[in-house]
């Protein structure tokens, strides 16, 4: 019985061996895909870049045993960029299925220098609407992101313009905010001195 094992086996490896025998590992790519019922094959179409030159690898003196691992990990790499690109696109399509529509509101700030949004929105713009020279005129945008926009100084007021889309934000209303900021304190001016020196 143990003889019967043990011929069996070295009959299984034999026959593993000449199916190994079969596949020519040792052969060029060139040679081997010079057979016209071969060039078809994956290893036979496949191209590689060879010092910056682009080269269909069945015209190269490459080993056929290298060149089916080269042809494999090409077809790997190949499927995993298809998966991901079916993943994105199917992120796009449903981003652009949505109907869900934009929704703004328009904050006005009075005596600040700084417009914020409500939570739930997103501040898209800042404008300095109104001035006066005793408040301090026109004053420049000194910063302005997705949370708040800040002047230099405080000025009589600005619209602060916030969005987001209809589900993610509460309903939108236009509001006047007096932040009433303290009026700047006045420089008592000097007396001018008189020209004669009293």
């Amino acid at each position: 019985m143990r003889i019967a094992k043990l011929a069996a086996g070295t009959v299984l490896a034999l026959a593993l061996a000449g199916c190994q025998n079969l596949i020519p590992q040792e052969m060029s790519v060139a040679d081997y895909c010079a057979n016209p019922d071969k060039a078809k094959e994956n290893v036979c179409r496949l191209k590689v870049e060879i010092d910056g030159q682009s080269t269909a690898l069945s015209e190269t003196d490459m080993r056929l045993s290298e060149a089916r691992s080269v042809a494999d990990s090409a077809t790997d790499a190949a499927a995993r960029a298809q998966a991901t690109a079916d993943e994105a696109k199917a992120a796009a399509e449903a981003a652009l299925a949505k109907t869900d529509e934009m929704v703004c509101e328009t904050r006005t700030v009075q005596k600040s220098d700084t417009g914020t949004c409500r939570p739930g929105y997103t501040l898209t713009s800042c404008t300095q609407t109104r001035y006066t020279t005793r408040a301090g005129g026109l004053s420049f945008l000194r910063e302005i992101n997705d949370e708040k926009c800040r002047f230099n100084d405080r000025v009589l007021e600005m619209q602060v313009r916030c969005c987001n889309t209809a589900s993610a934000a509460p309903a939108p209303e236009d509001a006047t905010v007096d932040e009433n900021m303290p009026e700047p304190e006045a420089t008592p001016e000097a007396p001018a001195e008189s020209p004669l020196g009293y």
